[in-house]
């Protein structure tokens, strides 16, 4: 059995972690095992999961530079206790530095980087996270990305022109959101939106997801169309903020905040369109899987056009709110859904297809460096 060493944040539901869940839950555990190097201390929603399909959980001393020295020792300790990891991937943006350079000074032959963002956010760590970009290319022998514009942020424009990347598509279950209006109909019953235009949001309380500019443009939107409701699932530092802007704004009970749930895919019958304003993303998981529920979709022009893979995808400026409320409007007039199992899997987001693809990659890289 091979396993591949992953490095993350923490195995919450968020993008990139539900991706490898995705993933994971595809893969032959007799031929491929993943484990998680978790650079949190907090438990991750995914935890019971992981363990119960047979892996592991580490948790580092984390991503502070002050504490390198002590996670070096740490990754030392690891490697030297699981002489088994010949493959690491790390998914953690520009830190994924810190565990690939220890996977190096360890002698581990496969080293990933998996590109997920297509910028790099400009917080008090970016200094740091900069410097650490610019060291990737010294400590990784293989580049994995979610699409395109990811690839040219974290392996430059050569990389991406002589096509020396590959692409991992971040890939769903595609019957678990494919359209069903017995499962619209109950959650619409369920929380009382049967006679609302609902439009739907799915990500995490953050300043990349731009709640911010959505509930400015929902505010707006409202003021003509009282019989919609704003639905956002996620969880997030920033929603006890977004929660006190939405009670001044007056608008609180056409807002329902969700919080951090497993049906999603459930949400996305329920909706009768998906925005997505975020200020940057690398491919979203959540464009998919509501492309798969075939409903009409308005993201940023922040956001690489590759995710647009429907007719009902649409983008628009977020320095433009009349045309976002336009957009609305159009997108909540087009209420008809089919099955779009076919789109999807021919784009190959289906995870059935890909999880057999990169298992036979990893296979093959380990061959490759037995």
């Amino acid at each position: 059995m091979i396993r591949v060493l992953h490095s993350v944040s923490n195995m919450d539901r968020a993008g990139i972690e539900t991706m490898l869940m995705n993933y994971y839950r595809h893969m032959d555990h007799e031929k491929v095992q993943f484990d998680f190097l978790c650079n949190k201390t907090k438990p991750g929603a995914y935890d019971e999961e992981i363990k119960q399909m047979g892996g592991h959980i580490f948790h580092t001393p984390g991503l502070n530079p002050a504490k390198y020295p002590q996670y070096l020792k740490y990754m030392k300790k690891l490697f030297e206790k699981y002489p088994q990891y010949r493959i690491v991937e790390a998914h953690n943006g520009a830190l994924g530095v810190y565990a690939l350079h220890a996977a190096k000074k360890n002698k581990i032959p496969v080293r990933i980087f998996h590109a997920h963002g297509a910028s790099i956010t400009k917080d008090w760590k970016w200094p740091i996270k900069i410097f650490c970009r610019s060291r990737l290319k010294y400590n990784i022998n293989h580049n994995f990305t979610c699409g395109i514009e990811a690839a040219r942020c974290y392996f430059g424009n050569k990389v991406v022109e002589n096509k020396d990347y590959e692409f991992i598509p971040n890939a769903i279950e595609v019957e678990r959101v494919l359209y069903n209006e017995e499962i619209r109909n109950r959650i619409r019953s369920e929380y009382h939106l049967q006679d609302k235009k609902v439009i739907g949001h799915v990500g995490r309380f953050m300043a990349q997801k731009n709640h911010t500019f959505l509930i400015d443009i929902f505010a707006e939107y409202y003021k003509n169309h009282k019989d919609t409701k704003l639905v956002l699932l996620g969880d997030g530092e920033l929603m006890p903020k977004m929660k006190e802007k939405v009670q001044t704004l007056g608008i609180e009970d056409a807002v329902l905040f969700v919080g951090n749930v497993g049906n999603a895919n459930e949400w996305y019958q329920a909706f009768d369109a998906f925005v997505l304003p975020s200020v940057w993303e690398g491919l979203p998981v959540v464009g998919v899987e509501a492309q798969a529920a075939d409903l009409p979709c308005v993201f940023s022009d922040n956001i690489t056009r590759e995710i647009g893979l429907t007719d009902k995808a649409s983008f628009v400026s977020t320095s433009d709110k009349k045309q976002w409320v336009d957009c609305l409007e159009k997108a909540l007039k087009d209420q008809s859904r089919k099955n779009n199992y076919e789109v999807i899997t021919k784009n190959r987001y289906n995870i059935v297809e890909e999880a057999k693809k990169l298992q036979e990659r990893y296979i093959e890289l380990y061959r490759e460096n037995i």
